[in-house]
């Protein structure tokens, strides 16, 4: 089978790797050592704000007044949304303890994380979503303590729809900084919060490598790249649905990849010849990111049939996966890499991204490969217990003795026949090994 190329990326995600390994390493340091006031200097130096770096009640209060009714009750049903699909996803986890041999009983515990950070990004958008987005599964998940942190603006603050989203959410602190600092913020404890335990929730790329090198100290949703879209559309499909939702993707960065797989060469010319004007059509300032996007980063492939369709996809794990295509039963059990898959015309990634109730933190880069995105289970340590009657531990001391000599670990192999000696000290074992 053999993939057409009609359009070729000529740069890719890595293409634009600039390296702000070093400077990050240096703001963490620097505010570790120097605590709050270095983060504060960070802050100014940067954010060019010089307000209450976490807000009060009467600020929360000012800033959701700001808000139009309209606006919150968008942002409540998309909470309400997550929170319900949140909830379901829990409903996954349970406690159990099984009998693994007469005697010996093992069991699993879901305990969530006790602190959250979550960075919902404040920049060039307001990004309501992501404040949403990890603030509720974080709540649902049981987080004792949830810092929701997002940019302020010069002379104004966190944008106020941020505020109401973090605070319906179930954010116990709002922390008006951005970027590194931000992230050290609520990693190292800074202004009397809870060191977190897990960092979620998009940013830039001074965001992403702060994250990925305070990973080990504490936990992450993942390591993120720039946003990326697959879609894969046969004949049925409405190529101005594909062109419109290929731009409306490509309009998160300049290195936004967006990519058409089909097996339909009508199509695919069709939808090429479409994207120009629709991207032309958009502000100014969405504008120049996705012409950048299609120009450099996008592709589209035609295939010979819908499995090499499927195929290719799963070889670009996608971090978004749209199908337009018949018999969408089929491509949901054949697909197997992707962040969030959305089916059928009727819906789309914007749907996931804003309010469907899907998480729109998601792995990039080909890392659906090996995770899937953001959820409440990202919040919950999965630990194990057991215990077992003198009966029980029998067999299993008996076993933990040999594999233990065979290993070479002999202090291991005496904790286990310790135990036999003092519980059946009328018996006699062979508790060497045979290997």
């Amino acid at each position: 089978m053999a993939r057409e190329y009609l359009k070729k990326a000529t740069l890719t995600s890595k293409s634009d790797a600039s390296d702000v390994h070093d400077t990050v390493v240096k703001i963490l340091a620097d505010i570790e050592a120097g605590g709050d006031a270095t983060a504060l200097e960070y802050a100014a130096k940067f954010d060019n704000y010089d307000g209450n770096v976490l807000l009060t009640a009467e600020e929360i209060e000012e800033a959701c007044a700001l808000v139009p009714d309209k606006l919150k009750t968008d942002i409540q049903f998309a909470h309400d949304n997550v929170k319900r699909f949140a909830e379901m996803q829990k409903a996954t986890v349970a406690d159990v303890e099984y009998e693994v041999v007469p005697g010996l009983t093992a069991g699993q515990k879901a305990i969530p994380v006790d602190a959250a950070g979550c960075y919902a990004p404040g920049g060039r958008y307001s990004h309501v979503a992501s404040a949403i987005m990890t603030v509720t599964t974080a709540k649902v998940a049981g987080c004792k303590h949830i810092t929701a942190c997002s940019p302020p603006r010069p002379g104004v603050g966190i944008a106020p729809a941020i505020v109401y989203a973090a605070h319906i959410s179930g954010a116990d602190k709002i922390m008006a900084m951005g970027g590194v600092q931000g992230v050290a913020a609520m990693t190292f404890g800074l202004f009397g919060l809870p060191k977190a335990n897990i960092l979620v929730g998009p940013g830039n790329q001074f965001v992403a490598e702060a994250k990925r090198i305070l990973f080990g100290r504490v936990g992450i949703d993942m390591i993120a790249g720039p946003t990326d879209s697959l879609i894969l559309a046969d004949n049925t499909a409405d190529p101005h649905i594909v062109a419109t939702d290929l731009v409306s993707q490509a309009e998160h960065g300049y290195n936004s990849p967006v990519w058409l797989v089909t097996d339909d060469r009508a199509l695919a010319e069709d939808v090429m010849a479409r994207v120009p004007a629709l991207i032309d059509d958009l502000p100014e300032v969405n504008r120049d990111n996705a012409f950048a996007a299609w120009r450099d980063y996008a592709e589209v492939i035609v295939c010979d049939d819908r499995e090499e369709m499927a195929a290719t996809s799963d070889d670009y794990a996608p971090e978004h996966l749209t199908v337009q295509a018949e018999d969408l039963d089929w491509w949901l059990e054949r697909l197997t890499c992707y962040g969030s898959l959305f089916l059928g015309e009727e819906t789309t990634v914007s749907y996931g991204d804003k309010a469907a109730g899907t998480n729109h933190v998601l792995p990039t880069s080909g890392a659906a490969n090996y995770t899937g995105g953001l959820s409440v289970h990202k919040y919950m340590k999965i630990v194990t217990w057991q215990r077992a009657t003198r009966e029980g531990s029998k067999p299993v001391a008996e076993a933990t003795a040999r594999i233990s000599r065979l290993e070479g670990m002999e202090g291991h192999a005496r904790a286990a026949d310790v135990r036999l000696a003092k519980y059946f000290p009328d018996e006699s074992f062979d508790l060497t090994s045979n290997g």
